[in-house]
């Protein structure tokens, strides 16, 4: 049997609901780093909060792309 690649495999789908979970999780539960007045002062611990958001964002935006979401 020929797959095709523009349907989803069932990995796919199950990904795409880990990262938006895990990306709804981001915005409720960690800090808001936006409202710090200057980010070139970030501390460790912030920097790492901005670069495990922007993980979790680039992976559900790629996890949607793969499940068919129009995503720019």
């Amino acid at each position: 049997m020929i797959s095709s690649n523009l349907e989803p495999k069932s990995g796919s789908i199950m990904t795409y609901f880990l990262w938006k979970l895990l990306s709804n999780a981001n915005k409720t539960i960690l800090p808001k780093i936006y409202r710090k007045p200057d980010l070139m002062k970030l501390t460790s611990f912030d920097k790492a909060v901005v670069g495990w958001k922007m993980f979790v964002t680039y992976k559900f935006l790629d996890a949607a792309k793969l499940k068919g979401h129009n995503v720019v």
